[in-house]
């Protein structure tokens, strides 16, 4: 793969501050990756790994201030280095909303901070409905799973908007034209890391590969976080990991288990127009907490494929949150929410049971795996979060306050006591969430190369 013809360099740097812009990182730690001289800082800004309410919310997964504490380190210190600062996924979901929000971030950081004579390059991932509405009809757009819906126009108009993960060559274009800071809509998590090291003349492979880890920064180390720095290192045939903080060190098994990690195989990789294939790679302790990785490959795909993602908004959603210690209750609390359920539908029988659904998470019993859950004892009491889904906010504030008042004083066989079946940690009670969005688009759509659906975009600082 065309890496950009930079000039040949034995070794190449990347600082990796953080797993998230904006979940910060120890200022030391940083201070120590810089005096590593490294080549490049990247960061990744997003994730899907919440659902799709920031994408379809439009808004972003931290606050302003988390995320220009983390920008302004890296921002100062790249400029002051000389050396390029990559963003993937800005604003965490990498739609235009979140990278305009990002971009005006950095433009305030280098204002206040006095930074000129660089080079902004804004890499935008929205893709416009009618394309994708085309590639549907051409059948060019397929569905990432079994469980995505299908997507119909009507599904398409009502989606907010749609953005791809780009992968290496609209950043590494980006590059070439002498950015020295990128923001990249949404991006496939190792490609800033992969591109900035392909730019310069480095192994797909191994650059792809350290990006994968790199991307969540120290998770790769013991103790695992996504809260410290790391420091990838590549050379002509491998690549070395290391941690930044004395707090850590990376092992064999570390570093081979985070290759392993959010994968549907355990050796292949599908990204952008390619398979990392990690099969034959080997994992080497250097005794000074680093590890060096070897083996890695690259095998392209028949066709170039983007990941396409858009939110619709469906429902609205109050919550409540409730403690149970009655051993009575607890021991048939399926029973009774299910008798609470039936009862509201009975009063509000008016109102079609399609319009609004009625949900319990039991914490302490089955809260975490639901129906899959192994052990099905109860510890001594419950935490219970009441959840009613409805077309409108109004309409689940309704049936949740029913559901509460209900469950709150249901005669249960074998109570005792007529006071309350709940104790409520918070008051008010029920808690109005607001819109509720679900993927309706997570597809993979063909396309002709790596740029052809992204637009790179230059403001001279």
């Amino acid at each position: 793969m065309d890496s950009g013809g930079c000039k040949a360099m034995e070794q190449f740097k990347i600082l990796a501050p953080c797993g998230m812009l904006g979940y910060g990182f120890p200022k030391s730690s940083f201070i120590r990756g810089m005096e590593h001289k490294p080549d490049a800082i990247v960061v990744d800004a997003g994730s899907t790994d919440a659902g799709p309410h920031k994408l379809g919310a439009g808004t972003a997964i931290v606050s302003k201030q988390a995320c220009k504490k983390d920008l302004e380190l890296m921002i100062v210190a790249g400029a002051e280095a000389k050396i390029p600062v990559i963003i993937g996924s800005a604003g965490g979901s990498g739609a235009k909303v979140h990278v305009e929000w990002t971009r005006a971030i950095i433009m305030e950081i280098l204002e206040e901070n006095n930074i000129n004579g660089l080079k902004v390059a804004t890499i935008w991932a929205d893709i416009p409905k009618d394309v994708v509405e085309a590639k549907l009809a051409a059948g060019e757009c397929e569905p990432l799973g079994l469980a995505v819906k299908t997507l119909t126009k009507e599904r398409l108009e009502a989606t907010n908007g749609v953005v791809a993960q780009m992968g290496h060559e609209p950043i590494i274009a980006a590059l070439q034209e002498g950015a020295n800071i990128i923001i990249c809509g949404r991006a496939y998590d190792p490609s800033p890391f992969a591109a900035v090291a392909m730019y310069h003349g480095f192994d797909t492979a191994l650059a792809y590969h350290l990006g994968k880890i790199l991307e969540c920064s120290a998770l790769c180390a013991e103790p695992g976080t996504t809260k410290d720095c790391m420091l990838g290192i590549l050379t002509k045939d491998s690549f070395i990991v290391k941690p930044l903080n004395d707090k850590r060190k990376c092992t064999a098994v570390s570093v081979a288990a985070h290759t392993f990690y959010e994968k549907d195989h355990p050796y292949l990789l599908h990204g952008p127009g390619l398979v990392l294939d990690l099969e034959h790679c080997e994992f080497k302790e250097l005794g000074d907490d680093s590890v060096e990785v070897r083996g890695s490959r690259i095998l392209p795909t028949p066709e170039y494929k983007i990941k396409l993602e858009g939110a619709m908004k469906v429902a609205y959603r109050t919550l409540v949150v409730a403690g149970i210690r009655d051993p009575l209750l607890i021991e048939r609390i399926e029973e009774v929410e299910d008798l609470v359920k039936q009862q509201v539908w009975e009063y509000y029988s008016e109102i079609p049971q399609e319009d609004y659904e009625i949900n319990f998470i039991n914490y302490g019993l089955n809260g975490v795996l639901g129906e899959l859950e192994p052990q099905k004892t109860a510890g001594h009491e419950l935490g219970v979060v009441f959840e009613v889904i409805a077309k409108t906010q109004e309409l689940a504030n309704t049936i949740c306050s029913s559901v509460r008042s209900t469950f709150l004083h249901y005669g249960y066989e074998g109570r005792k006591s007529t006071a309350g079946n709940l104790a409520f940690p918070f008051a008010p009670s029920d808690i109005p969430f607001g819109a509720v969005y679900e993927f309706s688009v997570y597809h993979l759509m063909q396309v002709a190369d790596g740029v052809e659906m992204f637009r790179n975009e230059y403001i001279e600082v």
